[in-house]
């Protein structure tokens, strides 16, 4: 009970926000927009939407990172959850009511993008709902990372840290915008080394038809979601006690 009126709270904190609905539900399809428009005038087709899709939701779901650690920095300012912390509330109560409101935009959010990209002229197929159902998994990660940076970074630091840096790295190393293996080496290596590359793995998998290529992609994105939210519960505590 107490944990879903910590989630409520938050989830009006984020509706009040108009820079979170923003970037997590427009700026994902505006990029969508842009480079079906590019494709269009260019001799060569670049992207197709089959293979562009999947790595637009995932991208978009890199905002989730930066909205939930600014969530748990924001707080540490205003000082609420030094009071909060006076109440019989665990770390794995707040770090659940930081994590269900956001859910429910990611997944809104990959809704969107794929209803924008029938719109542009993709194929409608059955494979679309078990394409958006591979999203939940990388939900949890990229929340889970910005739970993490948020228990260990001040407001300042979130920003550059889960906005900059993370919405580059995943740009560059998830093989959204072109295919890793052509520049190979240690590149690549770093990059399939690292969750995002999977993540948007596990989406083309299935637009593709390729579904024996689905798990190696999701044991990934599973093994990292998992161990960077136990850790962010850990880090949590810490500072509970701190």
């Amino acid at each position: 009970m107490r944990t879903m009126i910590f989630a409520s709270r938050t989830t009006k904190e984020m509706i009040r926000d108009p820079l979170t609905l923003f970037f997590g539900l427009a700026f994902p399809i505006i990029l969508l927009l842009l480079l079906t428009l590019i494709n269009q005038n260019i001799p060569e087709a670049v992207f197709t939407l089959t293979n562009l899709t999947p790595g637009i939701a995932v991208f978009g779901l890199s905002f989730m990172t930066l909205f939930s650690a600014q969530m748990i920095a924001k707080d540490h300012v205003s000082e609420l959850l030094t009071r909060l912390f006076t109440t019989p509330m665990t770390a794995k109560d707040f770090i659940t009511g930081y994590t269900l409101p956001l859910i429910p935009m990611a997944i809104m959010q990959t809704i969107i993008c794929y209803g924008v990209s029938l719109f542009l002229g993709m194929e409608l197929t059955w494979k679309i709902p078990f394409a958006i159902l591979t999203i939940l998994p990388v939900t949890v990660l990229f929340i889970g990372i910005g739970l993490l940076c948020g228990s260990l970074f001040n407001e300042k630091a979130v920003a550059a840290i889960c906005g900059a840096l993370l919405t580059n790295l995943t740009a560059w190393l998830s093989g959204t915008w072109f295919s890793l293996e052509l520049v190979g080496g240690w590149f690549e290596k770093v990059a399939y080394a690292l969750p995002f590359v999977h993540a948007v793995g596990m989406g083309k998998a299935v637009m593709q038809g390729d579904y024996d290529g689905i798990l190696p992609h999701l044991w990934w994105v599973l093994g990292y979601g998992a161990g960077i939210t136990v850790l962010a519960i850990y880090v949590f505590s810490r500072r509970i006690k701190e």
